[in-house]
């Protein structure tokens, strides 16, 4: 979950075919209220959305919301992967109170990544899947920065099986596996995926931006999604992006430009700086995961790749 208190200018972009979202439609241009408190990503499903509920209540006992001069509304859209049946009994899915929990846990550092969290019974391809994050400073004057967090349940695979490492890869100081972790990978990487998948996430930076601005930094991380997972956006994906805003830098690159230009090509490489940071998140999601029950984790498999932990991010 990602909690903004103070209200972030928001957008979304929907690419999968089957996905399970909340409040979105909310989060067009065209549409009344501009920033959100909080972005649930939870699994369960359908039935996980519920978790989005005990998100508002704890942000309502904060009087943190919209206030319409009758009741104060927390803004929390959201968006579930489908991992029914994974992990433990199909009643163990998130609630209310999972929701409310996060909020009073939630803090301002940084999260787990890896088998945890909604990413618990996350998959990619044949692998197990999990939550990763990544984030990065851009080149504008002032610079600013820009942060993803994605939960990588893919019915496409983050790793390429002709070389056995991911498809980003750059970042980490990996090596290609052994020969006999690459035939095991190809045959993990061969079970046949789950019927029903999604990766799901938010992308947020520090820059001012419009409500369009928020939705096309949404929609330009998916292209760091198709970069990292392939393939994307299919039928059995519900793959969910969210765009933040929290509005605390302007946004210039070159202040001898006309302002118009300037603006635009800082929101140019700030673009480019969201697709990079949530290819590496879903990467790293796969990197950093643990394998339990029937689910081998990339690290299982091909321990041969991992002479070291990523560089930075």
């Amino acid at each position: 979950m990602v909690l903004v208190p103070g209200g972030a200018v928001a957008g979304v972009d929907v690419r999968g075919a089957a996905p399970g979202t909340r409040e979105t439609d909310l989060l067009h241009p065209s549409n009344l209220v501009e920033q959100v408190h909080a972005i649930c990503l939870t699994g369960g499903s359908a039935f996980g959305l519920a978790a989005a509920d005990g998100v508002m209540s704890e942000l309502e006992r904060r009087a943190i919301g919209f206030r319409t001069g009758i009741a104060v509304i927390p803004i929390v859209p959201a968006a579930v992967i489908y991992d029914l049946g994974r992990g433990g009994e199909l009643a163990h899915r998130p609630t209310a109170d999972f929701g409310a929990r996060a909020a009073r846990a939630a803090r301002g550092r940084a999260c787990s990544t890896g088998a945890v969290g909604a990413g618990t019974g996350a998959r990619a391809g044949g692998l197990q899947g999990g939550v990763g994050t990544w984030s990065t400073s851009v080149d504008t004057q002032p610079a600013v920065r820009v942060a993803a967090i994605a939960v990588v349940n893919a019915h496409g695979s983050v790793i390429d099986p002709s070389t056995g490492l991911p498809w980003e890869h750059g970042a980490w100081d990996l090596r290609e596996p052994s020969r006999r972790d690459l035939l095991r990978l190809r045959r993990a990487l061969g079970v046949e995926p789950s019927s029903f998948n999604t990766t799901i996430g938010v992308v947020a930076t520090d820059a001012r931006l419009t409500k369009a601005e928020a939705g096309k930094l949404a929609s330009v991380a998916h292209d760091g999604l198709a970069r990292a997972i392939r393939p994307a956006h299919s039928m059995f994906d519900g793959d969910t992006i969210f765009g933040l805003a929290t509005g605390r830098q302007e946004l210039a690159l070159d202040p001898a430009a006309p302002p118009h230009t300037a603006r635009a090509r800082a929101f140019d490489a700030l673009l480019r700086g969201a697709a990079e940071c949530f290819a590496l998140a879903c990467t790293r999601a796969v990197l950093d995961a643990d394998g339990h029950d029937d689910t081998p984790s990339y690290r299982d498999v091909c321990p041969t790749a991992f002479p070291k932990r990523p560089t930075s991010g």
